[in-house]
C-alpha cells in the first residue's frame, strides 16, 4: 500500500456501526492503538513523532480496494491528485462551503465535531485562512464529514446539517468547536446541540426536530464514505485542489499549499 503523509492513531476512538456507511475501502479503517506514524518518500511524510505535533491521526492511502495510488511513479502520483481534485464540488450556494464558487484553489476538509484536532484547527488556522484566502477569493472550503470517533459524532455530524438547512452551519460549525467536548463524553446530546444552535443564532426547537430526519444521518453517511473510498483514515485531512494536507499542521504548512496550488491554477 503506498501512504501519503502517516498515520497518527489517537486512543479510544469508538467507531460504531452507525457512524459505518458499506465502503469499498476495506483498509481506510481508522486505527486504533497507542499513537505511531508512518513516513512516505514523497516529501508529505512526518517523523515518528508526529503524535507529539497535535497533527492528528489521518492519511490518504492507495490499494487496489480503496482509492487511487497517491505514490509511486510520478505520472501515477499526478494521476491520483487529479482524481482527487475532482472530489471538489464547487456547488453554488452549497451550505458547506465558504469562499467563491471559482475559487482557483478548493479545499475539501475531512471532519468529525468530536476531533480535538479538528477543533484546533477550526479555532486556530481556519480562521487565518479564511482571512488570508478566502475573503480574497482565492480559496474556497469545502466541508466534509467524518464521523468515525463514535455515535455522538454522527449526532454532531447530523446537527450541523440541521444548522446548514437553516443557512447557519459554518455559524453553528464555529460555536461548537468553541464549546467542544471530550471525546465520547455523553455530553453531545440533542439538548446540548441545541443549546450551542441558539447561542449561535439558530432556531434550536427546529434543530431538535430535524436531528429526527433520517435523510440527514444519510448524508452525513454519504460523505464518510466519500472518504473512505478515497482513503482517509481519520480526520483532520484535507485535499488542496487534490493534494493531500493531513493533520491540525501549523498555519504556514497550508499558507504553502495554498499558494502552490494558486500558483499552479494560473
Amino acid at each position: 500500500m503506498a501512504v501519503i503523509g502517516f498515520v497518527v492513531s489517537r486512543p479510544e476512538p469508538q467507531p460504531t456501526s452507525a457512524a459505518r456507511p458499506t465502503s469499498t475501502a476495506s483498509s481506510a479503517s481508522p486505527t486504533v492503538g497507542p499513537p505511531t506514524a508512518t513516513t512516505s518518500d514523497d516529501g508529505l511524510g512526518v517523523s515518528p513523532d508526529a503524535s507529539d505535533k497535535e497533527s492528528g491521526d489521518a492519511s490518504f492511502d492507495g490499494s487496489d480496494d480503496g482509492g487511487p495510488p497517491v505514490s509511486g511513479s510520478p505520472q501515477n502520483r499526478e494521476d491520483a491528485v487529479t482524481a482527487l481534485a475532482k472530489l471538489a464540488r464547487r456547488t453554488p450556494g452549497d451550505p458547506f462551503a465558504i469562499g467563491r464558487v471559482d475559487a482557483p484553489v478548493v479545499m475539501v476538509s475531512y471532519s468529525d465535531f468530536q476531533c480535538p484536532f479538528c477543533g484546533k484547527f477550526a479555532r486556530d488556522t481556519e480562521p487565518r485562512l479564511i482571512a488570508k484566502y478566502v475573503d480574497a477569493g482565492v480559496l474556497r472550503i469545502e466541508w466534509r464529514d467524518f464521523p468515525y470517533l463514535g455515535e455522538e459524532s454522527v449526532t454532531a455530524a447530523v446537527a450541523g446539517r440541521a444548522a446548514a438547512r437553516q443557512g447557519k452551519f459554518w455559524a453553528f460549525h464555529d460555536a461548537l468547536f468553541a464549546q467542544q467536548q471530550p471525546t465520547n463524553s455523553g455530553r453531545l446530546t440533542p439538548a446540548f446541540l441545541a443549546s450551542v444552535a441558539v447561542k449561535a443564532g439558530l432556531d434550536g426547537p427546529q434543530l431538535t426536530q430535524d436531528l429526527r430526519d433520517p435523510a440527514l444521518k444519510d448524508a452525513a453517511e454519504k460523505d464518510f464514505g466519500e472518504g473512505q473510498n478515497s482513503g482517509v483514515t481519520g480526520t483532520p485531512a484535507f485535499l488542496i485542489n487534490g493534494e493531500p494536507v493531513i493533520g491540525a499542521q501549523p498555519a504556514a504548512v497550508f499558507e504553502q499549499a495554498i499558494d502552490q496550488a494558486a500558483a499552479a491554477a494560473r
